[in-house]
Order: structure tokens, then C-alpha cells, then sequence
């Protein structure tokens, strides 16, 4: 007979619970950040790691190509 009682009151709650005005306001709330987040045009932090990597490799190239240039301009004679 506890049991049955104890289910019965386990059932009323997690009714309860999913009637929760919190839900709703937790669900619009995130709604209305969503919205606002994504008016703001921000990057995913995926698409930033993956632009920080083709930044560095850029960069990276950037170095050689300027020391190679200067190289090539010690090569120059003189005027």
C-alpha cells in the first residue's frame, strides 16, 4: 500500500514539476538570448579556433616570405 502512495505522489510531482511556470520562462528566456545572439552576428567558437589557425598559418608564411624577400634583395648590387 506504500508503494501505490508513494508512486501516486512520485506521478503528482513530476506533473507538477512539468507544469512549472520556470520551464516556460527558462524556455523563453533562452529564446529571446538566441535571438539576440544571433542579431549580434557572433562566431562560433569552432569558427574561431579555425580562423585563429589561418591567421597563424598566414603569419607564418608572411615571416618566410619577408626574409626571403630580404635575401633576395641582399643579393641585389648595389647602385
Amino acid at each position: 500500500m506504500n508503494d501505490k502512495i508513494v508512486a501516486e505522489l512520485s506521478a503528482k510531482l513530476a506533473a507538477l514539476a512539468a507544469a512549472n511556470p520556470a520551464k516556460d520562462i527558462e524556455k523563453n528566456v533562452r529564446g529571446l538570448l538566441s535571438g539576440a545572439f544571433e542579431k549580434l552576428d557572433l562566431v562560433s567558437r569552432e569558427e574561431y579556433e579555425v580562423q585563429t589557425l589561418v591567421l597563424a598559418k598566414a603569419r607564418e608564411k608572411l615571416a618566410h616570405l619577408e626574409a626571403r624577400l630580404a635575401e633576395l634583395e641582399a643579393r641585389l648590387p648595389t647602385r
